[in-house]
């Protein structure tokens, strides 16, 4: 009997797209609504201190948050590939692998966590009372990690196969919980810091539980692992785990790095860049979405050998947050005393928010395109290209960008930086994948990563065929 073909592999590219990015977004929007909802509730306590600890708290909360992303990376693309060439068997024993394999790296990452709190934010330049109450958080917020993982893997796994509205339904059910939690922890139980961290916790097993409910017990989509099928499937999954964590680890370096050098200027500083860490994923969480959903599209018409569909994934999902960030960047713009109002933010805080909401944010496209790239390098198996091109943004395309940017214009100058030098790698990156797709179709054998960037060539650009 033939195989019957992933969800993917018919119908629109269009539909499929938005369909998917939609239902991950809106799930993504409600997360990323309650984080603003964190620091605005924080931000009524009227300390910049406060305000500053979670920022600081937050870049170290990202790095286990990318190991996360690198796992459901993972879970998402070997199971949408092999759904997608009718292999369910394979599918339900590789989610099972992963599934074990996250719960180990959370509770490690947990351990990490509590143990080197204080070296870690002093490392990232916090001091004084905005070190002790990000302390406080981390070590209550880490218990948490473990639940975000396996969380965070079952909606991969969810999305891998064509359900979108659960996978949005898991990250609902989450922030409602902390919505909810949020206000009566922080106020009513007069917890303030640490209510929010526990708070944070408490979604996070939601997350877990709500995502691997209907994994198991309708899709059927995970067994549970033997030793021989977890030696067996290790291989494989930390061939493109391990990548990928390495990957998405790079921004939260970067992101780090940044923070040390806004902390240069004062909590005031270091209190507004975390209002932008967190208005960002809120602002643009359809672009997140996308670099979720994308993927399992890219990886079942790879699996199945649809070359021009994978490329018509590719070039859409860059239209798409082309104009997206676009219509966002405006409306942060019109709006952007009020944003600033409602954080309460003064001084240094309020300029730099001022500054993003405005042509800044535009440059978020860059950001967006470097997403859709790294989630078609990792599907078209290429996870090191991917890898590559986020550490060198978020090196070389972080750091002198942004310590020039500094001597120049301050703290303002450091987000500058930072954007610029990021639109440089993101051009590199989507010309690579390009490049990368049409040989796949033309069945080349594959180029290493310097053959690739030797090649004087020009590639088709994505919005070539667009016109208005």
């Amino acid at each position: 009997m033939a195989s019957k073909p992933g969800k993917f592999v018919s119908g629109s590219i269009l539909r499929h797209t938005v369909v998917m990015t939609l239902s991950s977004g809106a799930g993504l929007l409600a997360i990323f609504l309650v984080d603003l909802a964190d620091l605005y509730f924080i931000s009524l306590l009227g300390e910049d201190a406060l305000a500053a600890a979670v920022g600081y708290a937050g870049t170290l909360l990202f790095f286990f948050t990318s190991i996360s992303i690198g796992l459901a990376i993972a879970m998402g693309a070997l199971t949408a590939r092999a759904l997608g060439s009718g292999d369910e068997a394979r599918a339900r024993r590789v989610a099972g692998s992963i599934a074990a394999i996250t719960l180990a790296a959370g509770i490690v990452s947990t351990i990490a966590m509590v143990v080197f709190a204080g070296p870690l934010l002093t490392l990232i330049g916090a001091t004084g009372e905005a070190h002790a109450y990000a302390v406080s958080f981390l070590r209550i917020a880490a218990f948490g990690t473990p639940f975000l993982m396996l969380g965070m893997c079952g909606g991969a796994l969810l999305r891998a196969h064509g359900d979108a509205r659960r996978a949005m339904t898991t990250t609902l059910s989450a922030a409602t919980i902390n919505a909810i939690l949020d206000p009566l922890l922080i106020f009513t139980a007069g917890l303030g810091l640490e209510g929010a961290a526990i708070a944070t916790v408490i979604a996070r097993i939601t997350l877990a539980v709500v995502a691997w409910r209907p994994i198991l017990a309708i899709h059927e989509g995970a067994v549970r692992p033997s030793p021989a099928s977890l030696g067996a499937d290790t291989g494989a999954v930390f061939a493109i785990a391990g990548p990928a964590i390495l990957t998405n680890i790079a921004t939260p370096v970067g992101f780090a790095f940044v923070t040390r050098m806004i902390a240069d200027f004062g909590t005031q500083a270091v209190a507004g860049y975390a209002v932008i860490g967190r208005l960002t994923p809120f602002a643009f969480c359809l672009v997140f979405g996308l670099s979720g959903a994308v993927g399992p599209i890219i990886g079942q018409n790879f699996g199945a050998g649809q070359f021009d569909r994978v490329r018509e994934a590719f070039r859409t999902a860059l239209v798409f947050v082309f104009f997206y960030v676009l219509a966002v960047s405006a409306l942060l713009y019109v709006f952007r005393e009020e944003i600033a109002d409602i954080f309460n933010t003064t001084g240094e805080a309020r300029d730099l928010v001022l500054i993003f909401c405005g042509p800044l944010s535009l440059a978020f496209f860059f950001n967006a395109a470097l997403f859709t790239t790294n989630a078609a390098f990792n599907n078209l198996e290429r996870p090191t290209y991917a890898a590559l091109l986020n550490w060198g943004r978020h090196t070389l395309g972080t750091i002198p960008f942004a310590w020039l940017g500094a001597q120049w214009m301050q703290a303002p100058g450091v987000l500058i930086g930072q954007y610029a030098g990021g639109a440089i790698f993101a051009v590199l990156g989507i010309w690579m994948a390009l490049r990368l797709i049409d040989g796949q179709a033309e069945g080349t054998p594959p180029r290493k990563v310097g053959t690739i960037l030797a090649q004087s060539r020009a590639a088709q650009w994505p919005f070539s065929n667009w016109r208005p």
